[in-house]
């Protein structure tokens, strides 16, 4: 299986841009680092072992049928196909990723993992016409490397190891272009689906409510349907329900159905988070702060503020420049009585490139910010640098909270 997703992170300690904006965040490791493509990385997750190992041990029980005069050599010959199948799914993503970078939507990373591969692209597509284009462009390379593997066994002699190979690789392509088409998310089916009815409707989230949905659907028919398509077919005639072969094709098919239904759960929510998000404004949600030199007593700053009807102090050297941010839960903890002779810069934190945040940021952009440069509070700044106010890490998790509780529109 081989789709995108469109939850990009932010790097951790990336700090922002003298105006206060996120750096473009670099990837986190997913596993071994394979090559940078494109400029994309591509990381091999450890499940990838698990499953190269489950595909060469099964390829190479079917090598025995069809050439048992390979012997123990079977093996290699199958490790080869599971490293070509997964070479293929890369190529699978590198088309998503190529046509995202043509949309100029930024790709964080390709991970090959258990089931398939990942690309993940740090944007939703703009334009129902370009979600479509987006994930079809996956299936499509899919089928065309199915149909050049099919070309390839007209040069090479039949009952040969090369012959296998290709009509191996040839059936596994046609498989995953497939399966993919299927239209339910997280499938590139299912971001087709949803393109649809985005352009049909009008509105992306009643394309992912749909797709979403019919994902789910999906899942129960996998969970159901290809069991009873494998008795049917003969793989448990002779055994039954309760063989072996049965037992394993269960099992499959729950796993996929598992993957999918928790993927369809997944872009369901991811949308309506990303419906929300544009609540969360930097500039809404700042504490007005006045500013304070470093050795003035926490009375006398709390009382400043009081009278100017703000709610955070801000530490500020002899130019007026913000150097450190008053931290409210350390004031919290100094007793009134003790309140005059504590200095407000024994309670500040210095203020670090990542803590100014420019007032216009909101929503996906403004959490990414927060989650790179972790605090409790940050310095709001406008576009020329003058001081804003303070921004509660507190006050945006609440806000968040409550964006998130309100019901569906």
């Amino acid at each position: 299986m081989a789709d995108t997703d469109n939850s990009g992170r932010p790097e951790p300690g990336s700090g922002g841009s003298a105006d206060g904006r996120p750096k473009r965040p670099r990837e986190s490791g997913g596993g071994i680092l394979m090559g940078r493509p494109f400029g994309v990385p591509v990381y091999v997750a450890p499940s990838w072992f698990v499953v190269a190992a489950l595909i060469t041990w099964v390829f190479g029980g079917q090598l025995e049928r069809v050439l048992p005069e390979l012997g123990g050599a079977r093996y290699l010959v199958s490790l080869f196909f599971a490293v070509a199948f997964y070479a293929s799914v890369l190529v699978h993503e590198l088309a998503h990723t190529v046509a995202a970078l043509r949309f100029k939507l930024p790709v964080r990373r390709i991970q090959l993992q258990f089931f398939g591969g990942v690309s993940e692209i740090e944007k939703e597509s703009e334009t129902p016409g370009r979600e479509f284009v987006l994930a079809f462009v996956g299936p499509l390379l899919s089928l065309v490397l199915s149909g050049v593997f099919y070309l390839g066994l007209f040069a090479v002699e039949p009952g040969t190891v090369p012959a296998v190979l290709l009509a191996g690789l040839m059936v596994s392509n046609l498989i995953v272009a497939i399966f993919n088409l299927l239209p339910g998310l997280p499938l590139d089916g299912g971001r087709m689906l949803r393109a649809v009815v985005w352009k049909i409707s009008g509105k992306p989230m009643t394309g992912t409510v749909a797709a979403a949905w019919t994902g789910r659907a999906l899942a129960i028919a996998v969970l159901v349907g290809m069991p009873l398509l494998s008795y049917a077919g003969g793989y448990g005639a002779e055994e039954g329900f309760g063989g072996v072969d049965s037992i394993t094709d269960a099992l499959l098919a729950a796993i996929l159905a598992a993957i999918i239904w928790t993927g369809a759960g997944n872009s369901l929510r991811m949308a309506r988070l990303r419906e929300r998000l544009p609540e969360l404004s930097a500039r809404a949600l700042t504490r007005r702060a006045v500013p304070v030199s470093a050795g003035t007593p926490l009375s006398e700053g709390l009382r400043r503020a009081n009278e100017a009807g703000a709610r955070a102090l801000v530490v500020v050297d002899g130019q007026g420049e913000a150097v450190a941010v008053v931290r409210e839960a350390a004031i919290a903890g100094v007793p009134e009585h003790r309140r005059p002779w504590v200095a407000v810069s024994t309670l500040a934190q210095d203020i670090t490139e990542g803590m100014r945040v420019w007032a216009e940021l909101a929503g996906e952009e403004l959490l990414e910010h927060l989650r790179a440069t972790p605090a409790s509070e940050y310095l709001v700044v406008e576009e020329g640098g003058q001081i804003y106010g303070v921004l509660s890490a507190g006050d945006v998790e609440r806000a968040f909270v409550a964006a998130m509780a309100k019901p569906a529109s």
